[in-house]
């Protein structure tokens, strides 16, 4: 990983996807609840607790991250779904690192996370129309839910390589 913030490289936003791309991003968001549980197994608190990169989070804080951040985008989705071109809230997601439940046990957010994708998914799977708009106010850009599957299938697989990626340098 030659830059640590983005192992993967950066976040795609297309706003639209092929079937076989809508279906990759799909499963990468069924898979994520397993994979995410698997990258912080068996680590202690004093893992848990260790930045992923010098400034960066706490695998504790990005596990919660995760938690927080498709939440929101479980709540944009349905946006997208139930209302015309709707704006979503923008969120301080720094600021939401820094509060009292980002010390919570990752078990926490990690059911959380079985849970939400488990909706989420349900959600997805009867999207029929994946052109439907949504816009950013903060980015001033307009979206698709395909720009949204495809952000958040990336989403997931980026936090789960800060935090393979920080046991492979550690040895853990």
């Amino acid at each position: 990983m030659s830059d640590l913030r983005y192992p993967l490289g950066p976040m795609p936003t297309p706003l639209s996807l092929s079937p076989q791309e809508r279906t990759a991003a799909l499963e990468a968001i069924g898979a994520l609840p397993t994979e995410l549980r698997a990258a912080v197994q068996g680590l202690a608190d004093a893992a848990l607790d260790t930045p992923y990169r010098e400034g960066g989070w706490t695998v504790r804080q990005v596990v919660h991250h995760v938690a927080d951040s498709h939440l929101n985008a479980y709540v944009r989705t349905k946006l997208a779904l139930t209302e015309d071109n709707p704006g979503v809230k923008p969120y301080e997601e720094g600021l939401w690192a820094e509060l009292p439940d980002a010390a919570l046990p990752v078990e926490v957010s990690l059911r959380l996370v079985d849970a939400l994708h488990e909706r989420w998914g349900r959600v997805l799977a009867g999207v029929s129309d994946w052109g439907r708009p949504w816009s950013h106010p903060a980015q001033g850009r307009r979206y698709t839910l395909d720009t949204l599957l495809a952000m958040y299938a990336w989403h997931g697989r980026h936090h789960v390589a800060h935090i393979t990626g920080l046991r492979r340098q550690e040895g853990w």
